[in-house]
């Protein structure tokens, strides 16, 4: 079986993680692990900052099974990784070095763009559709159809209020309930040059 799930796509190990299947983590994790780590040394050159960070990733992944839609699995790995020795070194006073080794790493393609904003399309989607259905309903109807406050109100039948009320929840549950490393990948790569 070990040697089976091994020659899986990465689409089809995700599906099985998706299922809990612990055969499909520990292949990504086989998969992965060695690449993620030559990843962050190249980047940080420090053996136990990077087999953190690449630990980190891979516990966060587990962790947010159920609330993340991962479209490319391989590229999001890689993009945490450098995501996260980002957030280490500007926690840190760092030397030139690591100032010039990060700058020098290369942007993400336009496809890889793409792919981040899908898969943060797919979080949204994903989010939306768990809002309590007339909320739903509510937001929708905003954003979609972009329909005013007065007119959502005057077709369902709501007052104005109760339409903002929903939709204030609304924009708050998605706040809430967003992943904040897709966020802010999604803001970078609005303003990177593919």
């Amino acid at each position: 079986m070990e040697k089976e799930i091994s020659k899986l796509t990465d689409a089809t190990l995700y599906r099985l993680f998706k299922d809990k299947d612990p055969d499909a983590f520990q292949a990504i994790f086989d998969k992965y692990w060695k690449r993620l780590y030559s990843y962050a040394y190249k980047i940080y050159q420090d053996e136990l900052i990077c087999e953190d960070i690449v630990q980190e990733v891979f516990i966060s992944l587990w962790e947010k099974l159920a609330d993340t839609e991962i479209v490319h699995l391989e590229g999001y790995l890689f993009r945490a990784v450098k995501y996260r020795i980002a957030n280490h070194i500007r926690d840190l006073k760092f030397t030139e070095l690591h100032e010039s080794i990060l700058l020098q790493i290369p942007y993400p393609t336009t496809a890889s763009k793409n792919i981040e904003f899908e898969e943060f399309e797919q979080q949204i989607k994903t989010l939306i559709e768990k809002l309590p259905p007339k909320c739903r309903e509510v937001f929708k109807l905003s954003r979609h159809e972009q329909l005013s406050n007065t007119e959502i109100a005057s077709k369902l039948n709501l007052s104005t209020r109760t339409v903002e009320t929903h939709i204030s929840n609304a924009l708050k549950f998605l706040k809430n309930n967003i992943d904040p490393y897709q966020i802010s990948l999604l803001i970078t790569t609005m303003f990177i040059k593919g």
